[in-house]
């Protein structure tokens, strides 16, 4: 299974941002751009283009899945999305990546004198 995930890696940062936006609970399409833009504290704009597409790639992946709407959302036109169990694996693995480079790269980066 591990090499499967390695498969899916590096993610794009649209497509790690929206998996993030999606760990704790489901949401549909504006949620997740608002929770993308919380958990980036504004610095990255999703927009729906952008959103859809790879919300698209990612449910042809299984990374994610659609759910049905919440008991009280009557707006037929939402589709809410679920984290699926591979796509929190592939999420784990891209941390962990993520963690090594930097884990690696910490001993060069020094603080640059004079900035």
């Amino acid at each position: 299974m591990k090499e499967d995930l390695h498969s899916f890696l590096p993610l794009s940062p649209a497509i790690l941002y929206i998996l993030l936006s999606l760990v704790e609970q489901d949401r549909h399409g504006y949620g997740i751009m608002q929770e993308v833009n919380r958990l980036s504290e504004g610095r990255y704009k999703l927009g729906p283009g952008t959103l859809y597409d790879n919300l698209e790639k990612l449910l042809n992946d299984a990374l994610v899945k659609e759910t049905p709407r919440p008991a009280g959302d009557d707006d037929r036109r939402r589709r809410y999305y679920r984290l699926s169990d591979l796509g929190r694996h592939v999420l784990d693995a891209e941390v962990s990546r993520l963690k090594g480079l930097f884990r690696g790269l910490k001993p060069r980066l020094r603080p640059m004198e004079g900035v």
